[in-house]
């Protein structure tokens, strides 16, 4: 930095500046992955978003969080696909599941698994009153064998029906959406966020396939109390984090008791602090 101010040329400070910060946050990266012990840990992985009650101030609580992990992954470089969209009944949405693409995707958000709480005055209600609103995480590491989970024709059983919600006038004329139901375990799947029936049946089979894959894992470690054990039920007490703009702004993670005072920048995708605790945890 010495040898640049000597230079006097700020442009070139600041570009340095950008570099070395660029190079740290490559470094920090590193030292975390060499936490990935598991041979998921390298995979894309999917995530499943549901509101809990509260309607419409819990489906927008859904999309926030997805907006939140959208954000996360743009600054990691990762690319998002939308596999399901179901839009909610006035604002939000009522569920959602999305890809993320890229090394080591399912090794960070692996962490995200579980209930999130936010706390806030309702902008849907008139009187301002402050509401606890609760919403699902699911993160399952995506299946890129296919020789690893075989799934036979005969144990499926392939509904069709015409999606609903916003999408277009010609998603919603035609039995575009699928929904799927694996027989042997009593998985349900669906996916209407695509106008073709088998981009859709496509994305439903891969969601199916890390579902599996997740339940055969829980079978192999004597675990099958829960394919989704972290999850619980979404409601009060189950919550991994929350996030309270009202009576004080925190977000607070309750497995590692981080704290963080901004909950915008938590929300606009600053979640590493987080992610890291986590996994130097050793979960």
């Amino acid at each position: 930095m010495e040898l640049i101010r000597d230079f006097a040329d700020p442009d070139l400070e600041e570009e340095l500046k950008k570099e070395i910060k660029c190079l740290e946050n490559k470094v920090a990266d590193l030292e975390v992955k060499s936490l990935f012990r598991n041979d998921v840990d390298i995979s894309n992985a999917i995530m499943t978003f549901h509101p809990g009650a509260g309607g419409t101030e819990a489906q927008d609580w859904v999309e926030m969080l997805y907006r939140m992990y959208l954000r996360w992954g743009e600054k990691k470089g990762y690319k998002i696909n939308i596999l399901d969209y179901q839009p909610g009944d006035e604002a939000g949405i009522k569920s959602i599941s999305i890809e993320v693409l890229g090394e080591y995707a399912f090794g960070f958000l692996k962490s995200e698994n579980g209930v999130h709480r936010l706390i806030r005055i309702s902008p849907f209600d008139t009187n301002k009153k402050r509401h606890t609103t609760f919403a699902s995480v699911e993160v399952l590491p995506e299946v890129e064998d296919d020789d690893e989970i075989n799934i036979l024709d005969e144990d499926l059983k392939i509904d069709t029906y015409r999606a609903s919600g916003a999408g277009g006038q010609h998603v919603n004329k035609k039995d575009s959406a699928v929904r799927i139901t694996h027989i042997p375990s009593g998985l349900v799947v669906q996916c209407q966020s695509e106008r073709s029936q088998l981009t859709n049946k496509n994305a439903a089979l891969k969601i199916l396939k890390s579902k599996l894959l997740e339940l055969s894992r829980e079978i192999e470690d004597d675990n099958i109390k829960n394919i989704r054990s972290d999850q619980k039920e979404i409601a009060w007490g189950s919550q991994i984090r929350s996030y309270v703009f009202q009576p004080y702004q925190m977000v607070k993670d309750h497995r590692t008791n981080i704290e963080a005072g901004d909950v915008n920048k938590v929300l606009d995708g600053e979640l590493d602090q987080f992610i890291k605790a986590y996994l130097y945890r050793g979960e």
